[in-house]
């Protein structure tokens, strides 16, 4: 059970980093940097996982040595660690930019006010950095040596990995779009039912389960060493589930669904968007 010792640095990493966030942002009733915290939690916490036995060394002499090298960890640990910090950094980038643009996230209008409560938020996205960022601290507990050699299931997976980032990049830059030229009254279109929303009321999300489900996938060869107790692959599972319950059934899909219902409830369009397009998975039947 050592590794699981080791996976206590990313642990705590993650709640240190939103900890900071929150005694800063949390008196000034900022909500603004809610985003870029989450982003600063993965990054940070990716580089714990990485770096936590060389920082521990440095600790213990009493003194200042070189990190290790990229070249020192194994090909996966850097794929998984990269395939992280380009979906955050896209990510976070966008959400913080929205953010700024709306003057603030309507998310915590009243939250903001309510400094318990706010505090509260803040330590959920610690958990939601953790949880979801698993099966790559997992991955980069272990050393170098312990991986096996990249095989079909690492390069499919990231092919994964790519495609469905891309899938929640081009939706997220259309809606954009959409909202630019909505902005520059180029069409008076009420929601967008274009591109990538045509199949998909929510294709960001779907990307983005997409994306945590590869990177699951990356991780498994991994996780399935004797480095590992048995039901790592498992518990690793969590991730890209909890992505898809967060996204599908609590914070994501339904308040939007319900604000788009009261919003254009009374336009004929909205409910036949609704009956054509799916409200996730694409050309599915749900609706």
């Amino acid at each position: 059970m050592a590794v699981f010792s080791r996976i206590l640095p990313p642990l705590a990493t993650s709640y240190a980093v939103q900890a900071i966030f929150a005694l800063i942002f949390v008196p000034q009733r900022n909500e603004k940097y809610y985003d870029l915290g989450g982003a600063v939690g993965f990054i940070s916490t990716t580089f714990a996982s990485l770096y936590y036995p060389a920082l521990k060394d440095n600790l213990i002499q009493g003194k200042l040595l070189p990190l290790p090298p990229l070249s020192s960890f194994a090909p996966r640990q850097l794929m998984l660690s990269a395939a992280l910090g380009i979906w955050i950094t896209r990510l976070g980038s966008f959400l913080v930019q929205q953010a700024f643009k709306a003057g603030g996230d309507s998310r915590f209008d009243e939250v903001k006010h309510k400094p318990a409560q706010f505090t509260f938020y803040w330590l959920m996205q610690a958990s939601w950095v953790f949880i979801v960022g698993l099966p790559v601290y997992l991955a980069n507990t272990i050393p170098a040596k312990a991986h096996p050699p990249l095989g079909s299931r690492d390069y499919i997976s990231f092919g994964l990995f790519l495609s469905s980032f891309c899938f929640e990049a081009i939706a997220d830059h259309q809606k954009t779009v959409w909202r630019r030229k909505k902005d520059a009254k180029e069409h008076d279109g009420k929601f967008i039912t274009s591109g990538l929303w045509s199949i998909s009321r929510h294709p960001n999300y779907v990307g983005e389960v997409g994306i945590w489900a590869a990177i699951w996938s990356l991780s498994t060869t991994a996780l399935q060493t004797p480095y590992f107790p048995r039901g790592t692959v498992a518990i690793a599972a969590i991730s890209p589930i909890f992505t898809y319950f967060l996204l599908r059934k609590l914070s994501g899909v339904p308040p939007l669904e319900k604000a788009g219902d009261q919003k254009f409830g009374a336009d004929p369009k909205w409910h036949e968007y609704k009956r054509n397009v799916p409200v996730f998975w694409p050309w599915s039947s749900a609706r």
